[in-house]
């Protein structure tokens, strides 16, 4: 045990003496690297100096640069600030007016539909003040025109009063029977809602009924037919010429339909037309607006739906959405239209025309809707046998055509006379007329008159029938809206 005590303390002393030796080696190095560094400070100090001052030479120039560019970039930029103050100042400025314009165009907009909503008030109420005046005129009403004789002259058994508008007199001169006089004069007078004379203008005519013709485009079923006999006049009336000022009902009516619909496209409202047109020739239904073979021209047939609306079969109905179209679908149905030489009229229609425009309005933005039907009539003229001289085909068309007429009269004089029923399916004519004669809508004749002697029986006949319409009574007519 001792001896390994010894062993150690020989082993420490060996230890520590190596200790010593390293101790003082590392002592000699550090001295020597002392020694190293303050000569290597000796030698480097000169090229440190020159270095840093060097590089303060070097910031200096860049220092210097930088200030030039600096200022150059100032001097350069200085418009542009300039600029950029005064154009943040502008638009500081109109910022401000356009804040102030926003609060303008909102107390505007607010205006606006104030004034739409009064616009639109106005506008119903203006419906319901023009209705009542068509109301108080009666919802069928007849006017009566009288044709100029063709040398411009006088007719001798026709009276117009200067002073009465209304009124017509037929004046016949006959042989007394009581052998005091040598001949005696029988005045028929009769009343209408107007009556115009032969000095009449087409426009003078149109004036007075397109209050009536405005009705149509406020959602009410509007009818105006042409009655008379041949020559008298019926489709210059309805058609009239080519040239402006000799246009007639139809042409003029569609005009107006189409500018106020335009009017009232600024309130909110848009409107879609459907235009169809159809004879009665020979109590047989033709579409006039048919542009197909002629072998396979179809059948048709008046049918009367549910809601009480009288349609026709197989018919063509065009869109349309401007005069012109119109105006083009009716010179493609007078070239249909059928026509023969009479004599009384070298052109005489030998049929029955409808024109209808159906009318559909909507405003979205008022919730509103209206549909309506603008129905214009030429009828065929009225001859008596012995008067027209007709033969073969032409008496056939004749009878006809008085048959209808007649029969016309017969569902007028029913309706005036205020008869449970009412013949209305006794004739083509008048069952398609049926919602205009006794339903939902106003109505207008024209009886037109030819001024010749030799028409005395003729035209007394037509004011006779005129008269009964005259004082016929239909029911108040309603707009179709919802």
């Amino acid at each position: 045990m001792q001896g390994k005590v010894r062993n150690y303390q020989t082993k420490f002393k060996s230890v520590n003496q190596e200790n010593e030796a390293l101790r003082d080696t590392m002592v000699q190095r550090q001295s020597k690297m002392v020694e190293m560094e303050k000569e290597l400070k000796k030698t480097c100090s000169p090229e440190i100096h020159q270095l840093s001052f060097n590089n303060l030479k070097t910031e200096n120039v860049i220092f210097r640069c930088s200030k030039r560019q600096y200022f150059d970039l100032f001097v350069s930029l200085f418009p542009h600030q300039m600029k950029l103050s005064v154009q943040e100042s502008t638009l500081a400025r109109v910022q401000g007016t356009l804040r102030d314009t926003e609060e303008e165009v909102r107390s505007l907009k607010e205006t606006v539909a104030q004034q739409e909503d009064e616009l639109h008030a106005g506008e119903m109420e203006r419906r319901r003040l023009h209705n009542t005046i068509q109301e108080l005129k009666g919802n069928i009403r007849v006017f009566c025109r009288v044709r100029p004789l063709v040398d411009g002259g006088l007719s001798k058994h026709i009276q117009l009063p200067a002073s009465d508008v209304k009124t017509i007199t037929l004046a016949k001169t006959e042989e007394s029977h009581t052998g005091k006089t040598a001949e005696t004069q029988k005045n028929y007078i009769f009343s209408f809602d107007r009556v115009f004379g032969p000095m009449a203008s087409q426009q003078e005519v149109f004036e007075e009924i397109s209050l009536l013709v405005q009705s149509a485009l406020d959602g009410y079923n509007v009818c105006c037919f042409a009655y008379g006999q041949t020559g008298s006049g019926k489709t210059y009336t309805m058609e009239g010429a080519e040239y402006d000022q000799a246009r007639g009902v139809i042409p003029r009516a569609v005009q107006q339909i189409f500018r106020a619909a335009e009017k009232l496209a600024t309130q909110g409202w848009e409107f879609t037309f459907t235009a169809s047109f159809v004879e009665i020739y020979n109590e047989s239904l033709r579409d006039l607006l048919y542009t197909g073979k002629a072998s396979k021209r179809p059948e048709h047939e008046i049918r009367k739906s549910t809601n009480n609306e009288v349609t026709i079969t197989n018919l063509t109905y065009e869109k349309v959405s401007n005069e012109d179209q119109v105006l083009g679908l009716i010179a493609l149905a007078n070239q249909n239209r059928s026509t023969a030489q009479t004599a009384q009229n070298d052109r005489s229609s030998r049929s029955h025309s409808v024109f209808q425009l159906d009318i559909e309005g909507v405003n979205v933005g008022r919730d509103v809707k209206c549909k309506s039907t603008l129905c214009l009539v030429d009828l065929a003229g009225s001859e008596r046998m012995l008067k027209s001289q007709s033969q073969g085909e032409r008496f056939k068309e004749m009878t006809a055509i008085n048959g209808s007429l007649s029969n016309l009269g017969i569902v007028i004089s029913a309706l005036a006379n205020k008869e449970s029923y009412v013949p209305y399916r006794n004739s083509k004519l008048t069952y398609l007329l049926q919602s205009c004669l006794g339903g939902n809508s106003k109505t207008l004749m024209f009886v037109n008159i030819a001024p010749e002697s030799d028409s005395f029986g003729e035209t007394l006949n037509s004011l006779r029938f005129a008269s009964k319409v005259n004082d016929c009574v239909i029911g108040t007519a309603s707009a179709n809206r919802k």
